[in-house]
């Protein structure tokens, strides 16, 4: 059985839809008070009214991990309204494949200032509230979400991938370094999930083999990784899963 996450802050980005929406949702149900991070502050919104109708408590703030001030006010806010974080889901991102010979450096772009520069906005300003976190309480966490396609080889899917990577071994460097602070850091690795993530992609190519991989397997769903997530958090202090690989059962890689 899941330990109840009761007393504990939660900060989730990319809450809005998909993995981040059910993680922020899941962690509420385990006693969480959870900050809700995202750009659509109308999704927002009627994500904490579900929690607070279930007898939760959450704060949304509406502002783009891009931006590296905004993220210092979002972690303010956070401290000042529910004392600051000890658990944070850094999970906004965005994925676009496409050929590399079609030269889409915009898409590119994009994916490196969200899944990259947004990543690192999110860990800059939420890291020293959970540092000061688990010197109080004995344990905090940082838990970065990564995929498959960090470890693995996907035709088109090249800067995405590339993305990902970073996240995993970025993610294994702070494990060893706010580790002996008692802050875990974890790399959530999931194969395909059915969410919003897909109806992102442009490229007619990618988007029949998603198609057709929806056709030969069950997707995993957002609720799937929301699971994960908690289970990671709810460990004792002394274990740390370091990195996590969930897939669907029919995804063979």
């Amino acid at each position: 059985m899941i330990t109840s996450l009761s007393g504990r802050v939660a900060v989730v980005t990319g809450a809005s839809s998909g993995i981040g929406e059910a993680t922020a949702e899941h962690l509420a149900e385990l006693g969480a008070r959870v900050a809700v991070l995202a750009r659509r502050a109308e999704r927002l919104d009627g994500l904490v009214s579900r929690i607070e109708k279930a007898g939760g408590r959450a704060l949304a703030l509406a502002a783009d991990v891009t931006d590296a001030a905004a993220m210092r006010a979002a972690a303010a806010r956070v401290a000042s309204e529910l004392g600051g974080a000890d658990l944070l889901f850094n999970n906004a991102g965005v994925m676009l494949p496409a050929p590399i010979e079609e030269l889409a450096a915009d898409q590119w772009q994009r994916q490196i200032d969200l899944n990259v520069t947004g990543l690192m906005n999110v860990i800059g300003a939420f890291v020293p509230q959970l540092v000061q976190a688990a010197g109080e309480r004995g344990v905090a966490d940082l838990i970065n979400t990564s995929s498959i396609a960090a470890q693995n080889i996907f035709p088109n899917f090249a800067v995405y991938s590339g993305t990902k990577a970073f996240v995993t071994h970025l993610s294994r460097h702070l494990r060893a370094e706010l580790g002996p602070k008692n802050v875990r850091v974890s790399a959530i690795e999931p194969g395909i999930v059915g969410t919003e993530l897909q109806s992102h992609v442009t490229d007619e190519g990618a988007l029949a083999w998603l198609e057709g991989s929806k056709q030969e397997m069950e997707w995993l769903t957002p609720q799937d990784v929301a699971r994960t997530v908690g289970f990671v958090a709810s460990l004792p202090p002394r274990a740390n899963l370091q990195q996590v690989t969930i897939m669907p059962t029919g995804q063979a890689s």
